[in-house]
């Protein structure tokens, strides 16, 4: 499995065309709908986690670990705190017993455990069978497990190469009017992730040559 590490950093009008004098290549332009689930209290976001659907699939972002280099050291360089590192999971058997754990890590949880196992084993045996079944039927574990749709919306999204530093660049339009660019590189997972966050600054630098670039520095 693939970890994404990014940077992402608010975009303005003329970004794209500073892209392409630093030699970035447009590949495409998509549009997609998100919609983002969590509990009432809001027991994965408030942790980092994100669950949404997108394009008629279910995908979940976690923050991967701290590496032991990083933990040994006891601080971590500029940039690679400006670089956010997440794990994709798109198995919706996989997605529905992360889900459990995290819930089960809840002091106090909005959603009783023992209900949770039994509405996550009652998924999980027809986990094989959703994709083909009646319409809206793997659209209800949510509901079951107290999720509830707090955000939705569209988003168009322009991506980049830029093959000298080994990065894609994504600059995103929501359709409520933020726009926000992220510098990603994929690893592996376990894989060392300083390389990665070496070509992310390289390219932050190139970017910001001769403007400043406002960071974000979490998802």
């Amino acid at each position: 499995m693939s970890v994404e590490v990014e940077r992402k950093f608010v975009c303005d009008a003329g970004m794209r065309k500073r892209l392409e004098e630093i030699g970035a290549v447009c590949i495409g332009q998509c549009e997609f709908h998100d919609q983002y689930f969590d509990t009432p209290e809001f027991d994965l976001t408030l942790r980092n986690i994100w669950l949404r659907k997108r394009k008629e699939s279910w995908e979940l972002k976690c923050p991967t670990a701290v590496s032991k280099t990083e933990e040994t050291s006891g601080e971590q360089p500029t940039e690679a705190s400006l670089c956010t590192r997440y794990k994709e999971i798109t198995s919706l058997p996989e997605i529905k017993l992360k889900v459990k754990e995290v819930f089960k890590r809840c002091a106090g949880g909005s959603i009783n455990t023992g209900q949770l196992h039994d509405h996550l084993v009652m998924v999980e045996q027809v986990s094989h069978q959703e994709q083909g079944g009646p319409e809206g039927f793997c659209d209800s574990w949510p509901g079951e497990l107290n999720l509830l749709c707090f955000a939705e919306f569209t988003t168009v999204r322009c991506s980049f190469t830029l093959e000298e530093e080994g990065v894609q660049i994504d600059l995103d339009q929501a359709d409520f009017g933020y726009s926000v660019g992220e510098i990603e590189v994929l690893v592996q997972e376990g894989q060392d992730v300083g390389s990665a966050m070496e070509k992310i600054e390289r390219a932050a630098r190139k970017l910001s040559e001769d403007q400043q670039l406002d960071y974000l520095s979490d998802f």
